[in-house]
């Protein structure tokens, strides 16, 4: 199975539309979106094509494919309009190989406390990508599709056979987790 997993959309159809590309570039099974889907939130400067009715009609058509846990962004209302699960806080994946635990990652420390040592915690949020051992789990971040922080790249990862990779927008490959 070949995940494509990406957080903090922000309602960014301008980088919607090339996070969207890549997923077909990629040819992966799933689109794994941690969160933070369509509104920019009070802390952060409206993203460049800020357009989340055009965001709502692109991931729509995608509904099939998407995987998605809810955002400190998201609300009952963004529901109403997106066309798969967006509201759940927390998401599970087994893959044959590892259980991966999916949550936004501003309210992560309910759900590290349970997690077996070894778990792999998906997490959005920090806009930030990071690859970590936290409390006897790793902690992974792809990162943010349109305000990604601290200098990092625009920026998904691909999850396949075991092996996360880290990459920008434009495909550029800048990590890797075995």
């Amino acid at each position: 199975m070949k995940l494509f997993i990406a957080s903090d959309i922000h309602g960014s159809m301008h980088y919607c539309a090339q996070m969207l590309e890549a997923f077909e570039k990629e040819k992966a099974d799933r689109l794994v979106l941690l969160g933070d889907i369509l509104y920019h939130g009070p802390r952060n400067d409206l993203p460049m094509g800020y357009e989340p009715k055009a965001v709502i009609d692109a991931l729509n058509a995608y509904s099939d494919k998407i995987i998605c846990v809810r955002g400190n962004c998201d609300t009952e209302v963004d529901q109403m309009v997106l066309s798969f699960p967006v509201l759940a806080k927390t998401a599970v994946i087994f893959d044959g190989k590892r259980v991966l635990y999916l949550n936004h990652g501003h309210d992560r420390e309910l759900l590290e406390n349970s997690l077996p040592e070894g778990s792999v915690l998906l997490c959005g949020h920090t806009h930030v990508p990071a690859a970590l051992v936290q409390n006897g789990h790793w902690y992974i971040n792809p990162g943010s599709v349109s305000i990604p922080k601290e200098n990092s790249a625009h920026s998904y990862m691909i999850y396949e056979d075991g092996v996360f990779t880290w990459k920008s927008l434009d495909g550029e490959i800048y990590k890797q987790l075995r």
